[in-house]
This record gives structure tokens, sequence and C-alpha cells, in this order.
């Protein structure tokens, strides 16, 4: 098996980690929250049509048309050999508008409103519900997470994961933010499965500090968690790379249905690989070494106590 000719201490550095995490945070976010998130149809409301175009049209041309009637819009294929387009639009439009749309469709492509196979309007407080129901279940994925780590290992495993949850989820959605790329369900439907993941190989790097507290009971803490990070780093990014790869590979042949599930992927992948070696265990540090700093109360001395009292 490949290993590094030399340990890295992570330890060491860590504070560079932190640094450089919370730059990518704050410049993520705060670039979302100026320019304002991106939310899709599923969370603002708006209108869906589907039409029957009865072949392959360039997108660029119908998005051009669409946004001669004013109308801000996402299109995407359908259908088999990409006949059916699928328009999103996070404004509610009327019969009218909806009729003037396929009317100036049908001078370029020939359609009529015989064509459009659906039509759906969704109002903003089924958006809004959507928004309450994904965030309780993040809330209850990081709960159960958080509940498995304390009894598997102890309380301070579980929080330095969910710290480092919490960082990949803020990661990517500032990177969502920043580069304005639509939020909707497909991309809370990433965030449960990057979760899921990302806790996993933190698991196998805590599970290796686990086992090494009990054989090297004599090395100093920061020597240990850096020799465990070391001896599962090869696992850690040869695993992630290969499921980066293969889901790489589904993004370039994929429809746009499927972009939008796994571009997050990638990004949180990517990102929940270096949270459990430059945050979860360095953060597990940090606890550690707060406790040790903690003062620490003696209770009533027993009359025949060793210690005098002054």
């Amino acid at each position: 098996m490949f290993k590094f000719k030399r340990e890295f201490s992570f330890i060491k550095y860590r504070k560079i980690g932190y640094l450089i995490s919370i730059l990518v945070i704050v410049i993520g976010i705060g670039g979302g929250l100026l320019q304002g998130f991106n939310f899709g149809i599923d969370f603002t409301g708006g209108t869906m049509m589907q039409i029957d175009m009865k072949k392959e049209v360039p997108v660029d041309e119908v998005k051009q048309i669409i946004k001669a009637d004013k109308i801000v819009a996402d299109v995407v294929y359908a259908g088999a050999g990409n006949t059916q387009i699928i328009i999103r639009t996070t404004q509610s439009l009327d019969s009218s508008m909806r009729n003037q749309l396929i009317k100036d469709l049908g001078v370029k492509y020939g359609i009529t409103n015989a064509d459009v196979l659906a039509a759906e309007q969704f109002g903003p407080s089924i958006g809004e519900l959507l928004k309450q129901n994904a965030v309780k279940a993040m809330i209850i994925a990081i709960l159960f997470m958080l509940a498995y780590i304390a009894i598997r290992f102890e309380w301070k495993f579980g929080i330095a994961a969910i710290v480092a949850l919490v960082h990949d989820i803020a990661i990517l959605v500032g990177f969502y933010g920043l580069l304005q790329i639509p939020v909707n369900t497909p991309f809370i439907a990433s965030i449960l499965v990057i979760l899921g993941y990302s806790i996993n190989d933190t698991i196998v790097i805590f599970d290796r500090i686990r086992e090494n507290l009990k054989i090297m009971k004599r090395t100093k803490l920061e020597d240990l968690i850096d020799k465990s990070i070391n001896q599962s780093l090869v696992r850690s990014i040869a695993t992630s790379f290969a499921t980066v790869l293969s889901i790489v590979a589904l993004y370039i042949l994929g429809g746009e249905t499927i972009k939008q599930f796994t571009l997050p992927l990638i990004v949180g992948i990517s990102v929940g690989t270096l949270s459990s070696i430059f945050v979860a265990s360095p953060i597990w540090y940090e606890i550690n070494m707060l406790m040790e700093k903690a003062p620490k109360y003696v209770a009533d001395k027993p009359k025949n106590s060793k210690y005098k009292s002054k």
C-alpha cells in the first residue's frame, strides 16, 4: 500500500487550517448574503411548465425567447431524446403570461398550447414549508449522529464531529451563495448524503485515535493525534478521490437534474475529507486541552485527609 514518505504535523499548524476555513466561510456566506441566495422554485414558489418540443432544441435559444418576455427562468431537458423541456420560473405566471410565452415559442418552434404537457403553480407558502422541513431534517440528522458518536466513543468526539459537519455545510452553502447556483431540493438531498459521508470519514480517524490511546499511553496527545491522522491519511484521500471521480463522470454525462444533485456532492465530499483531517481531530484536541486547563474543584476534605489546612 502507498504511504507518504514523511509524517505531517497537523496539530502544530492547526490554526492555519482554522484561519483558512473561517476565511472561506466568511467570503462565501458573506458574498451570498450580499447578492442574495439564488433559491429555486422549490423554495420561493413560482411556475413550472413542461412542453413537448417534438425535437431537441437549444436551451440557450429558449432562454433568449423567455428573457424577451421579461421572465427569469431555468430551462432543462426532459423526456426521451431531450425532446421536451421544463421551464421553471420563480415568479408566478398567470394564464395570459403563459399563453404569450407559448405563442412566442410557437413562432420559433411551431408549438401550441396543446403541446404543454403540464403547468403547475407553486405558492410561496409551500416553499417556506420546504425550507423548514429541510432545516429540520439536517438538525435531526446531526443530533442522531451526535448521539451515536457519544455512545460509540465519548461526548468530546461527538462535539468535534458536529463542528466539522457544520463547517462542511457552511462552506457548501457559501459556495452556492458566492457562485449564485440555484438552491433547490436536490441540494438538500445532497447535503444529507454529504453529512453521512463526512461523518464516516471522521469516525475512521477517531477510531484510529481511540486505538492508539490504548497502545501509546506515554505519547504526547499532539503526537498521538498526528500519528493517527497520518496512518489514516492515504485511506481517506484515496477513498474520497475514487468517489469524487465517479461523481464527476455522472456530472459530465448526466442531464441538468443529475448535475444539480452531483455538484454539491463533489464539493461536499472534497470538503468533508479535508474537515475530517484539518478540523475534526484538531477540535477534539482543543477540547481536551480546555478540559485539562479547567479548574477542578475538590470536595470537602475528610478529617484524616493528608492535605493540611493553612
